[in-house]
């Protein structure tokens, strides 16, 4: 006899788990169904082990998607302090790194504790490690057809995330299921992804290992944050943030020395000063990198004092008015996140339910809402998993 429930939730991710906890604490009779051995494997990697599990500034404006208002309700009715009410019941300490982005004391494990716990007081079933290897319409009812036997349901959740990191798990199973119902897919790409440039083309390479604090824009997004020169290009919390902004053919503007307005200082320290170009450059910026961008102005030979007004300005855009054309990215294997994914114009706001299939249910990475680097897509995974738990 085919085993019967009143929700299934395909993937055990953090919106996975969120979502079936709070459905099974309502009464509802829960399944959870995930392929993949390890149980919430996104979560434990998070935060360098330490899971940075959401932002205390999270809110619409921090989040991109082609209906950027759908994901206002699902926020306003489950807040960073709601899962932080979470925690504390759970006894777990917590910290405040910077811009509002809070990581566990001690581990990433411990959420996922949290979450299976909530699950457990819910009386949610598992079937896992369990591939799903179908899913129909059958009568009223949903049915699930998987490697370990079909289960009928009221209504399924679609948790199972977007396509980054696929060496964890990472599927378009999402993505499928919703084009099989003719649900519009906003095209996927990687997000909060390191950027490159084509071999022998990086400007910077030799300046692989150095960081520091730059003011960085493209298209609408502008961030100040941490700017990491790697060997195939640019990473760092600033090209992670600026990669969800990012198009192929795009251009980065980067101000090297936000603080510091480099054309005067130039030219004051023309008038006073009898040292070589380049020293002057390295009192502001990592020596490595104060050499190469005075030999690319044809300065590095050059006293100061002798080089012309014109080309100090010259060397001084290069610093603050920075422009570079990456020409790809690492891609989904190295992209924090997914753009793109089920089209939001065909869910509803309040319970994440396709408005074209009663009981059809999404939720987390694998709609077309991505946050910003810092806490912000948990926030999400929570937020849009407690709508979805407390409508099926």
């Amino acid at each position: 006899m085919t085993e019967t429930y009143d929700v299934v939730v395909i993937g055990a991710g953090a919106a996975g788990l969120m979502c079936a906890g709070v459905a099974g604490q309502r009464g509802r009779r829960v399944l959870v169904i995930d392929h993949a051995e390890a149980l919430a494997e996104k979560i434990r990697i998070s935060g360098g082990g330490r899971c940075n599990f959401t932002n205390l500034q999270a809110g619409p404006a921090n989040f991109h998607s082609s209906n950027p208002h759908f994901c206002r309700s699902a926020l306003s009715r489950y807040s960073p302090q709601d899962f932080l009410g979470l925690m504390k019941r759970y006894g777990i300490s917590w910290n405040e790194k910077h811009k509002g982005q809070l990581f566990c004391d001690n581990s990433a494990q411990d959420v996922i504790n949290m979450l299976v716990a909530e699950c457990n007081a819910g009386n949610v079933a598992w079937r896992r490690p369990c591939k799903v290897e179908a899913l129909q319409r059958e009568g009223e009812a949903w049915r699930v057809d998987t490697s370990l036997g079909p289960v009928l349901a009221q209504s399924v959740v679609i948790a199972t995330g977007g396509l980054s990191i696929p060496k964890i798990g990472a599927t378009d199973f999402g993505h499928r299921i919703a084009r099989q119902f003719d649900i519009p897919v906003i095209t996927p790409r990687p997000g909060l992804v390191p950027l490159t440039f084509d071999a022998g083309s990086a400007p910077f390479a030799e300046l692989a290992g150095i960081a520091l604090e730059v003011e960085l824009s493209c298209g609408d997004g502008f961030f100040r944050e941490d700017l990491l020169f790697t060997h195939r290009g640019l990473s760092g919390p600033a090209i992670l943030q600026i990669s969800s902004y990012w198009h192929p053919g795009d251009a980065l503007r980067i101000k090297l020395l936000p603080d510091l307005d480099v054309e005067a200082e130039l030219l004051a320290a023309k008038r006073g000063a009898r040292q070589h170009v380049v020293s002057v450059v390295a009192q502001w910026l990592p020596r490595r990198m104060a050499e190469l961008l005075v030999a690319r102005a044809g300065l590095e030979a050059q006293p100061i004092a002798e080089a012309s007004d014109k080309a100090l300005r010259a060397l001084a855009a290069s610093i603050n008015q920075w422009e570079l054309k990456p020409s790809g990215s690492e891609g989904y294997r190295k992209a924090e996140v997914t753009l793109g994914g089920v089209d939001t114009r065909a869910l509803d706001q309040k319970t994440m339910m396709a408005r074209s299939q009663l009981g059809l249910h999404f939720v987390g990475e694998v709609m077309d809402v991505t946050g910003w680097l810092g806490g912000y897509n948990f926030q999400w995974a929570w937020a849009s998993g407690y709508a979805a738990g407390m409508a099926v």
